[in-house]
């Protein structure tokens, strides 16, 4: 059990999850129903307390990651695991578009072990659906430790909305994410 913003006890899940820049992972899950935190950070490495720029290098062996928060009872993993399929391309090894190098891995580093039941039962499926014309190349691995990216990193796209970066490749990507899973997007502010 995690505690709520309230203090209230509430069975909320973790799952962290790596797929390209994790600039373009957190928004969308922040924009989810059923999310109440995403921190940014790495993952799956060796060094401890990697910093950006080393984990830029490819040598620590870290993926950009985003570990999500969630209510299960209002998401369900297999729903976040459907929306983490259609917003990166997970055939494609150690890279998304122009990013390139290990730390651009599609991975999941699942928290428990019915989490790992649920994203191997997702890639078969996928996987029998022949969506892509090359095979799933997602790792999937226990979380043995997470280290959150800088603050910088944190909201980089809501802090950040006319960088080059988000206009260039994130937000078009959140417009696609938008447009296809408008029924479980938290209510926009007016």
């Amino acid at each position: 059990m995690m505690s709520t913003d309230n203090g209230s006890e509430h069975a909320l899940e973790q799952i962290t999850l790596g797929g390209g820049c994790f600039w373009c992972l957190e928004p969308v899950f922040r924009a989810l129903q059923g999310v109440s935190q995403v921190v940014v950070g790495y993952a799956g490495g060796d060094v401890p307390d990697p910093s950006y720029q080393l984990v830029c290098t490819g040598t620590t062996g870290h993926a950009e990651v985003a570990q999500v928060t969630f209510d299960p009872a209002r998401i369900s993993l297999k729903e976040i695991l459907e929306v983490f399929f259609t917003i990166h391309d997970p055939t494609t090894l150690n890279r998304q578009g122009q990013d390139v190098g290990s730390q651009y891995r599609s991975a999941i580093y699942f928290h428990e072990a019915g989490q790992k039941a649920v994203a191997t039962e997702m890639i078969e499926l996928l996987e029998g659906q022949g969506l892509w014309d090359n095979p799933i190349v997602t790792e999937l691995t226990p979380l043995e430790t997470f280290y959150p990216a800088e603050d910088y990193h944190q909201q980089y796209y809501e802090n950040n909305p006319d960088a080059g970066y988000c206009r260039a490749v994130i937000s078009p990507k959140m417009a696609k994410f938008r447009q296809r899973w408008q029924s479980k997007l938290k209510a926009q502010p007016a």
